[in-house]
C-alpha cells in the first residue's frame, strides 16, 4: 500500500512538472500540502484537471477562465485558496 501511495505522488509530480514556473510552483505546492487529505473524488478531479494544456492551465489557476466542469473549478478555487500569499 505505502509502495502503491509513493508510486502515485511520483506519477502526480512528473505531471505536475509543466516547465512553466507559476505551474510547477501551485501545482507542486498543492500537491505537497493537500494532495494526500483529498477524497477519491477529489484526486481524481486533479487528474483530470492536470490532462490541461499549459495554456488553459494556466488561464484557470491564475483566475482569467472558469472552466466548465464545476468539480474542476471548485477544486481550482481550492488550489487558488491554498496557494495563495
Amino acid at each position: 500500500m505505502e509502495q502503491t501511495i509513493h508510486s502515485e505522488h511520483n506519477r502526480l509530480r512528473w505531471q505536475c512538472r509543466r516547465g512553466m514556473r507559476e505551474l510547477d510552483e501551485i501545482l507542486g505546492l498543492y500537491l505537497d500540502t493537500a494532495y494526500a487529505g483529498l477524497a477519491e473524488s477529489d484526486r481524481a478531479c486533479f487528474s483530470r484537471l492536470l490532462e490541461y494544456p499549459d495554456t488553459l492551465l494556466l488561464e484557470v489557476l491564475m483566475g482569467r477562465m472558469i472552466p466548465t466542469d464545476t468539480d474542476v473549478a471548485q477544486l481550482v478555487h481550492n488550489i487558488r485558496n491554498s496557494v495563495a500569499p
